[in-house]
This record gives structure tokens, C-alpha cells and sequence, in this order.
């Protein structure tokens, strides 16, 4: 099959012809159907984030099941699902605890499957799964809990999308914050992740919701997603204007989405005394952010992280589905250019000039 693999860190992915073996027992073969663009790859293309190479990148996709290894009984060919990356083992204490997102089972494996090993190879050359999904691919092997069942008359990109950014961005807000009604809310970073906080917001209530990023475009495109007020970064200082924009006071939540330890400063300096701030931008390795430690004693601020926006994505992935379906989210509007599987090299570079919509590959 054919696959865009990536050899060399800041180096172009390679489309070409690689092998994949059959799925194991609790495994699925699924044929890819829509792969989102999402910046957590790019982290990786540049080493900011780190797997073993040579890897099949992609973790935010959607697809149509093919074969089911021994064991399985909920899923079957021509299922229609979503991809998790984060797939449960329902043992380790964190599952148990009804904190799947954070699998010990799934962490100690990394990029391989959970028993050690990868379906993908190229000859003799094993290739590693990225977040146990790699779907730049035409067809994936993943683990049975990371596949979420989903109707067949879901269109492919918005399925594709509620397996990352969607379900982080409005977990984010939902879950992890669990913003109120009536407060405010700024969301440092417009990409993706940032749009669906914004909404996830929106959804919450919120009544003062600041869109802030560095691009004009992305802050115009933002208001389709519940952005009452915009800042643009570029021109002003993001912290006195969101202080402005909420009577002197600062946000009541603050949400980082873009990963940078300076993001992650201003989200925390623009939320107030009593004030909440979520980072769910994932930022390079090293990447340190300064933090006045007194000011978090004294002003009794809530510093957290989220993961998958907190989620159980085997249950609440199914809730976003339930409110694309039902009008209560936007996703047909996050939907940007589509690609074909060959032209992915070009699409991480549209990503990079802060294109608005999320690029989806979805010809393989």
C-alpha cells in the first residue's frame, strides 16, 4: 500500500509503497478515508517532539474497517469510525479510574503497537505507528480501542476532525475547564484546537469569548466559531487587552492552544485573581514557561493541562457527534483545502502560512 513516511527529521515525508501486515488478535485493518493536517505532526517533522524513525505520521482520521483480528466482536468490515489516538487497555489504574486518555498501557508503547511491535515495514525496515494511528497512509492496523464507531452517513472530514482537534478544543472547554455560564474565556491560539475552545465555550455559555493570535485572517475566521472579540497579537499586547476587554480584571478562563512556553505566559498573566488557565497546546520539548509562583499563591490561580480535552474518547467522542449532528457545534466550516495523499508536503506547508479551515487529506 502506499504511505507517507517520514525518514529524517525536518525533512519532506516520502510517498511511497510500504507493507502491512495482517491484524493481530484485538487489532483492525481499517482503509483510510480522511486524515486531518493538525500541527502535533508538524512537532514531530521538526523534532520538537520526539518518535522513532522512520515513522507513518497522522493521528487525527477517520475510515471504513476491512478485517478484524481474533477476538473482536464489536466492530466488523464496513464499519464506519473514527481513530483515537490514545487507544485504552482498560487494565492500568488511570482506565480504571475512568481516565483512559492518560493509559499507562499506551504510554509505555509509544509509537508501537501494544504488544511491542508494528504492522508497517518496508523490507526488512519496521516503521513506527504515530499515536498507534498512522492513517497518512491508505490503510492502518490500530488497536480495537482505537476505533470509535460511528454512523455511516457522517461525512469523512468532520469524522476525521472529531478525532483530534474537535474533541480536544471542545473537551478542552467542557471538560477540563468546565467553563460556566456568563464568564469569560480567552483562547490564546486560532488554529484547530483554538477554534473548537472557542465553540466548546460558546456551548458552555460563556459571555465574553477572546479569540487572540498573531494572524488577522484566522482572528476574522474565528468569529464564525464564538469569538466575541478579537487581539491580534502582532500589533498589541495580548494581556492589557484582554484585562481590557473584561473590566480590568482578566479573563475568568484562559486557554492556551498554539504550544509555546510564551503562549503559556500570557494565557496565565491575562486570567484574574481566582481565574483558570488550561494549556492544551502541546509545546517543544524543553520549551520552559516562567511562572510567578508567588502570584499563583496569592492570587489562588488554577494552573492545569489537558489532554485530549480531558476526554474519554471511546464515550465522549460520541457526544460530539451527537452535537455536529444536532447543530450544536460547527464543523462543515472548519473544513479547508483537501489534499491527496501525494501532496501532503504541501499541505504541512499551507499549515505553516496559517491557511484558514483545517486541511484534510481525503485521496489516497
Amino acid at each position: 500500500m502506499k504511505a507517507a513516511v517520514l525518514y529524517e527529521i525536518g525533512q519532506p515525508m516520502v510517498v511511497e509503497g510500504v507493507e502491512l501486515d495482517e491484524p493481530k488478535a484485538g487489532e483492525v485493518k481499517v482503509r483510510v478515508q480522511a486524515a486531518g493536517i493538525c500541527r502535533s505532526d508538524l512537532h514531530f517533522m521538526k523534532g520538537e517532539q520526539l518518535l522513532p524513525l522512520p515513522a507513518v505520521l497522522g493521528h487525527e482520521g477517520a475510515g471504513i474497517v476491512e478485517q478484524v483480528g481474533m477476538g473482536i466482536t464489536n466492530l466488523q468490515p464496513g464499519d464506519h469510525v473514527i481513530f483515537s489516538f490514545v487507544p485504552y487497555c482498560g487494565r492500568c489504574a488511570y482506565c480504571l479510574n475512568g481516565r483512559s486518555n492518560l493509559c499507562d498501557a499506551h504510554y509505555s508503547t509509544g509509537a508501537m503497537l501494544f504488544d511491542g511491535t508494528t504492522r508497517l515495514h518496508r523490507g526488512n525496515q519496521r516503521i513506527a505507528h504515530m499515536g498507534k494511528v498512522a492513517c497518512f497512509a491508505e490503510q492502518n492496523v490500530v488497536p480495537e480501542t482505537g476505533c470509535v464507531l460511528i454512523p455511516s452517513d457522517l461525512p469523512w472530514p468532520q469524522a476525521a476532525f472529531i478525532g483530534c482537534c474537535v474533541t480536544t478544543g471542545v473537551g478542552a472547554a467542557v471538560f477540563a475547564a468546565g467553563v460556566r455560564p456568563g464568564s469569560s474565556v480567552a483562547v490564546f491560539g486560532c488554529g484547530g484546537v483554538g477554534l473548537n475552545i472557542l465553540q466548546g465555550a460558546r456551548l458552555r455559555g460563556a459571555s465574553t469569548i477572546i479569540a487572540v493570535d498573531l494572524d488577522e485572517g484566522r482572528l476574522s475566521f474565528s468569529r464564525g466559531f464564538g469569538a466575541t472579540d478579537v487581539v491580534n497579537a502582532a500589533g498589541e499586547d495580548p494581556i492589557l487587552a484582554v484585562q481590557q476587554l473584561t473590566g480590568g480584571r482578566g479573563a475568568d478562563y484562559t486557554f492556551e492552544a498554539f504550544g509555546s512556553a510564551e503562549t503559556v505566559r500570557q494565557a496565565y498573566k491575562a486570567a484574574r485573581k481566582g481565574g483558570t488557565i488550561v494549556v492544551a497546546g502541546l509545546a517543544p520539548i524543553g520549551d520552559q514557561a516562567g511562572i510567578d509562583a508567588s502570584e499563583l499563591v496569592r492570587q489562588e490561580k488554577t494552573l492545569k493541562g489537558t489532554y485530549y480535552g480531558s476526554t474519554r474518547p471511546a464515550v465522549d467522542m460520541l457526544t460530539m457527534v451527537d452535537l455536529y449532528l444536532s447543530g450544536q457545534i460547527e464543523i462543515d466550516g472548519l473544513v479547508g483545502k483537501k489534499y491527496a495523499l501525494d501532496e501532503i508536503n504541501e499541505a504541512f506547508r499551507d499549515l505553516e502560512r496559517a491557511s484558514l479551515g483545517r486541511g484534510v487529506i481525503t485521496t489516497f
